[in-house]
């Protein structure tokens, strides 16, 4: 049975919780494969809101296993705040399972990273200050501490003293910080041991095993494309791949158990931190994209950087990743627009660019090249198939569809968790 990939086609941000709900009920596991809190999902149910920032989007749907992936960065105190928000609202969190070999952000990760982005100033690279990067860093430099290692108190000291011996220099000697304490790092450590035991599982096993079964496995990422640490725009990224590859190294599902890979776009592009943008609108039609939107980060608050779509950037994502369905979130929030740009190319100091620019110089030195579509006044929140929608609506879809090369099989035209028009069956 089925393996699918659902992720951000773009810079995050785009509606991911929104389709992962969609299907929801038809699947038996949706996993976290990448990231940690510093992404987040809002999912609308009714009258109410959910907003997820470390948990799968899966959470919400009863029978459904929700489960976080060894490719994850968990920090325990944030996972049980979360968890016990949603019982609060009668959200049942106890089928919820975790890898054992996923890592934990500890205190001193958050430490360097808030201390680390305050240093670099004005060359900042926009984190959330949540000690997302360091604890990477740590998993990639060999220094990182697993969540199984809670359970083996004395591995712990030796991990986080083998890891704080430099650290400690750094914050004395550089950010004139103090230095912290072996003892009292892995004494908060430990604290989740027990808490956090029943949940702990050999998760790639076990879903290994459930699709051999005939389950459905639902791999949901974090961020975006253009945020991937190997094939976004980088250094202004995320310290994870939240590509498709990405879902496999992060599942312990192996490629070939992939049949869809879905990308999510929003019917215009947003993007939240620092790093190039070329279609960013700083004028009334940016602040009119934003407020109607919703443009605010679930895990930051950050408002959100508004553009007009950016089809090399679709096409990008659609390659790197080997998107099989696009689902285009907000196509409402268009409504309204006399004529609304599409960015089909860039001009990079009077060459023009279809594909993005190869190196970060050029990304940062692109123009948008336009084409203008007619807009739509009609409101579309109520459409239930492409039919419903007015014919400046579908042609608007239409050539996104063509300018990204994937087909557009499910659009967003509002914020209700019905307000969904599905072309193309996603499973």
């Amino acid at each position: 049975m089925p393996a699918i990939a659902l992720l951000g086609a773009q810079w995050g941000d785009e509606g991911k919780g929104k389709a992962t709900d969609l299907l929801g009920d038809r699947v038996d596991y949706v996993v976290r494969y990448q990231g940690g809190n510093n992404a987040g999902h809002t999912v609308v149910i009714g009258d109410a809101s959910y907003a997820l920032h470390l948990l799968p989007s899966g959470i919400l749907s009863p029978g459904v296993i929700p489960v976080i992936g060894n490719g994850v960065v968990v920090d325990p105190q944030v996972l049980f705040d979360e968890m016990a928000g949603l019982e609060a609202r009668g959200v049942d969190t106890s089928r919820l399972l975790v890898s054992a070999n996923a890592h934990l952000i500890t205190p001193y990760h958050v430490t360097l990273d808030k201390v680390t982005e305050r240093f670099l100033g004005n060359a900042k690279i926009g984190t959330t200050g949540r000690g997302i990067g360091p604890t990477y860093g740590d998993k990639v430099g060999r220094l990182g501490i697993r969540v199984q290692d809670l359970f083996d108190p004395s591995i712990l000291r030796q991990k986080v003293e083998g890891s704080l011996e430099s650290k400690n220099q750094v914050l004395v000697k550089v950010f004139n910080r103090r230095a912290l304490d072996v003892d009292v790092i892995t004494e908060e450590l430990l604290v989740f041991a027990e808490r956090l035991r029943p949940y702990v599982a050999d998760t790639a096993l076990i879903l290994n095993d459930a699709l051999d079964n005939g389950a459905t496995v639902l791999l949901e990422g974090g961020q975006g494309t253009l945020l991937d640490v190997d094939h976004g725009t980088y250094p202004f990224v995320t310290s994870s791949n939240p590509t498709a590859g990405g879902a496999c190294t992060g599942s312990g599902i192996g490629p070939t158990r992939l049949t869809h890979v879905i990308g999510i776009m929003k019917a215009y592009t947003t993007r939240v931190g620092s790093g190039p943008f070329p279609t960013e609108l700083f004028d009334a039609d940016g602040e009119r994209l934003q407020q109607i939107g919703g443009e605010v980060g679930v895990t930051t608050g950050r408002s959100r950087r508004c553009g007009w779509f950016d089809a090399p950037i679709a096409r990008y994502a659609t390659r790197v990743n080997g998107l099989t369905d696009i689902f285009l979130t907000k196509l409402d929030v268009l409504t309204g627009f006399e004529r609304i740009p599409v960015c089909v190319a860039y001009d990079v100091d009077g060459v023009r660019h279809d594909e993005i620019p190869m190196t970060q110089t050029d990304f940062h030195h692109a123009k948008p090249i336009y084409e203008y579509l007619p807009g739509w006044d009609d409101d579309i929140s109520r459409a239930k198939s492409l039919a419903d929608l007015p014919a400046a609506a579908r042609d608007y879809v239409a050539f996104l569809e063509e300018a990204s090369r994937a087909p557009v099989s499910a659009i967003g035209v509002g914020p209700d968790r019905d307000a969904t028009i599905v072309v193309r069956d996603l499973l």
